[in-house]
């Protein structure tokens, strides 16, 4: 199951000749044609085991690259993944591309969402490609500061509602309201109104994702 990672950093970079691509998916297995899927995956499961248990059947292969595990594989189910990955898949294309969406996917994974495929991301791919420079991701980087301001903002654009999100806090919505009037003065948005609220989840998104801060499982490969 493991492979050389020299040989599957070919397959899948985009900056491969397409002969080869050919040729290293050919030394790995694969038959000539036939449509791959790459799963981006972190878990401290070792890789070749966690490649086993996505592809119990036909040809699959796993490596290291760039401290990310790559499973490539004719067939994968992901939702056999272990309990602790992170996981994104790609979709059913060239390998470079289905790497490129994968790790994509990898990067919109979170506690709630240890599954990502590219295909469910839609619109909210391009969020991947948003400036640093953004004044709503700059306001939430600050914000970021107070774990719990970011936790109670997390939570209350996730419900939409002032008592659900004192619920799930586990405080008494008073305290849950001035916590709000805090934030809502850090990032200059009305979080009451529709447009407040979608633009504090865009860049919660987005902070998330220029931080990379919901990938928080190292990837083993022994």
């Amino acid at each position: 199951t493991m492979a050389d990672p020299a040989l599957v950093e070919l397959a899948i970079s985009p900056d491969t000749d397409e002969t080869d691509r050919a040729r290293a998916l050919r030394l790995l297995g694969f038959p000539a044609g036939a449509p791959l899927r790459v799963l981006a995956v972190r878990t401290r499961l070792p890789l070749d085991r966690a490649a086993a248990l996505v592809c119990p059947a036909g040809p699959v292969k796993a490596a290291l690259v760039n401290d990310v595990g790559v499973i490539l594989a004719t067939t994968l189910d992901p939702a056999r993944l272990p309990p602790d990955a992170r996981a994104g898949l790609g979709g059913a294309t060239t390998p470079d591309r289905s790497w490129r969406q994968a790790r994509t996917a990898l990067r919109f994974t979170g506690p709630r969402e240890p599954l990502v495929r590219h295909t469910d991301l839609g619109a909210l791919a391009l969020l991947a490609e948003l400036p640093a420079h953004n004044p709503d991701v700059a306001a939430i980087a600050r914000l970021a500061a107070d774990p719990q301001d970011l936790q109670t903002l997390e939570t209350y654009c996730a419900t939409g509602s002032l008592r659900r999100a004192a619920e799930l806090l586990h405080l008494h919505h008073s305290s849950v309201a001035r916590r709000l009037e805090h934030i809502t003065r850090t990032l200059n948005l009305d979080l009451t109104t529709p447009t407040g609220r979608l633009r504090a989840q865009l860049a919660l998104t987005a902070w998330h994702l220029l931080t990379d801060s919901p990938l928080g499982n190292p990837v083993s490969d022994s």
